[in-house]
């Protein structure tokens, strides 16, 4: 888990400054949509993700929808809702938990008792079983894993019920039934093993994906991966299985898999709207890794024409990316790794040391405030945040936490016991998973 460092002075780390600025001619910079200078209650009501990295996305029928926010939230201004929010924090006390994921907003985050990526704050929830409520700020995904790990008698609370996730829902549990039955067509009986003890394949699913996804790879004798572990549990995987079935992020899984040996070639990408997504059956049966067509809108945004940049305008920059970012692009970079390990990787140098950073911008605006010995700054010039993410705002925060303090409960997020019972087997899966020991 993350523990806040103080931030510098001189340097404002809130992307909503920033797009305030941009829109009112005060700077130069440039923004991928100006309508995020506006609240989030101003769109929430419109079919799609929202202005940001996913407002391009096509967004699934029925997809979650926040309702109108009472119009004092609407209205406060920042300083008025942080007096609002800590002042309902105090009140609560013990009895509530505020998870914030590294991607939030700065008027967010620091209201969090804890920070970090969706599993260590889903897991941040066990720590705090007193906790009546566990507000989690960040997406649908998240808040349903921390539903799964969280007490029966905890209610998890999503303060925006409108932040979703466009890659989560690139995965459709109908789309993968489907995906599975055509497999078993051309592998035969996919529960089977073969003489050396291996099924055809074994699904493994990132933890950005539904808790139906979780669900269903959890029955079908698979397992949930973070970008932290990724290949660790493809070598789980591979243990089991002749292939993998990878959802729904294509990049980390080819990215992993790339690195673990897997030639390209042989990781064919599956498209869920056609036919055995759009392959062969002679191909299928050369695969090695099956991946799925998903993205995150964040990552694919860094290109290898803005590393080039950046080693032009910054001779010695060390440049690291998300494995969520397309292969060319972490071929092009220093490094790539999680979130984890682009934050150590920073706390971590010794020297002052420019660090140019493929990841979501909230996070890296906030990285440059708390070094300020380095200079840090991220790959795309465009701010453009997450779309989903920046839907939670201080007023929803606000707003959940002053409804607990009346007694009332809004915005829970709760999964069904036939899909939380085998999503849990597959994190357990996970969490069992050890790296294997390196060769001498």
């Amino acid at each position: 888990m993350h523990t806040a460092l103080p931030l510098r002075p001189d340097l404002d780390p809130s992307v909503d400054h920033a797009l305030q600025l941009i829109v009112s001619g005060a700077s130069t910079d440039e923004t991928c949509a100006t309508d995020l200078a506006a609240g989030p209650w101003d769109f929430d009501t419109r079919p799609g993700y929202g202005p940001g990295s996913s407002m391009g996305d096509v967004i699934p029928t029925g997809a979650p929808r926040q309702g109108e926010l009472p119009l004092s939230y609407r209205e406060a201004s920042e300083d008025e809702l942080e007096a609002r929010i800590r002042t309902a924090k105090q009140t609560l006390g013990d009895r509530v938990v505020v998870l914030g994921h590294f991607y939030q907003r700065e008027e967010v985050v620091r209201h969090a008792d804890y920070v970090g990526d969706s599993f260590q704050l889903a897991q941040a929830a066990l720590d705090r079983p007193e906790a009546e409520a566990i507000v989690f700020c960040g997406v649908h995904f998240m808040a349903e894993t921390a539903d799964l790990l969280s007490g029966a008698d905890q209610a998890v609370i999503l303060p925006n019920l409108a932040a979703g996730c466009s890659m989560a829902d690139m995965a459709d549990i109908d789309q993968v039934e489907d995906c599975w039955e055509q497999l078993a067509d051309v592998y035969g009986p996919l529960d089977e093993q073969d003489a050396e003890g291996l099924v055809p394949v074994v699904p493994v699913t990132y933890m950005n994906s539904s808790a139906a996804i979780k669900g269903f790879v959890g029955r079908h004798g698979g397992i949930v991966c973070t970008s932290s572990n990724a290949r660790t549990v493809l070598e789980w995987a591979f243990a089991r299985g002749r292939r993998v079935l990878f959802f729904p992020d294509q990049h980390l899984g080819r990215n992993t898999a790339k690195a673990m040996g897997v030639p390209p070639g042989r990781m064919p990408l599956w498209n869920p709207r056609r036919t055995l997504g759009g392959q062969t059956a002679d191909e299928l049966q050369d695969a090695q890794v099956l991946l799925w067509h998903g993205f995150c809108s964040v990552h694919r945004r860094f290109t290898v024409g803005q590393i080039e940049q950046a080693r032009a305008s910054h001779p010695g920059v060390r440049v690291i990316v998300h494995p969520e970012c397309p292969m060319e692009v972490v071929d092009a970079a220093d490094e790539a790794g999680s979130t984890a390990y682009i934050r150590r990787a920073i706390e971590e140098a010794d020297e002052p040391t420019t660090f140019a950073i493929g990841t979501e911008i909230n996070l890296v605006r906030r990285l440059a405030a708390q070094h300020p010995q380095h200079e840090i700054f991220c790959l795309d010039p465009v701010v453009c945040p997450c779309s989903t993410m920046y839907r939670i705002h201080p007023g929803y925060l606000a707003w959940v936490l002053e409804e607990l303090v009346a007694g009332r409960i809004v915005n829970r997020i709760s999964v069904a016991a036939d899909v939380a019972d085998p999503a849990r087997v597959a994190l357990e899966r996970m969490l069992a998973a050890k790296p294997q020991a390196a060769s001498a």
